[in-house]
């Protein structure tokens, strides 16, 4: 089952849903600041998805990730300090991630969802 780990109040994380729900996709949703992934899931994730960096993994615009100067740490963490960060703090983490199997994406992009997930 496809996991999307979104935010209520975040713009869009809504319209990545409404896409998935338009195109009849099914998944599960959580909360990822209520209850942001394991890090043993991120660091799973942030370990098969290597290839993206981990700056693909960091919400980059969100404030927690302003506070914490990460703009200037991130190139220098390993994947171990990123994922304990972003399981501690699902703020930090790029919305929404959907993830199923070795199938992956943050953030929202219409063509990218389309190839991923239809």
């Amino acid at each position: 089952m496809k996991k999307f780990y979104g935010y209520k109040r975040c713009s869009t994380s809504k319209k990545a849903r409404k896409w998935l729900d338009d195109h009849n996709v099914q998944y599960e949703y959580q909360d990822l600041v209520e209850k942001p992934p394991k890090k043993e899931d991120l660091v799973k994730w942030m370990t098969e998805h290597k290839d993206r960096g981990l700056r693909y993994f960091f919400n980059t615009s969100g404030m927690h990730y302003r506070q914490e100067h990460l703009k200037d740490k991130v190139p220098d963490m390993t994947i171990d300090e990123a994922a304990d960060m972003m399981s501690k703090d699902g703020k930090l983490i790029k919305r929404p991630l959907m993830v199923d199997g070795d199938k992956l994406t943050c953030g929202f992009n219409e063509d990218t969802y389309t190839k991923t997930w239809l």
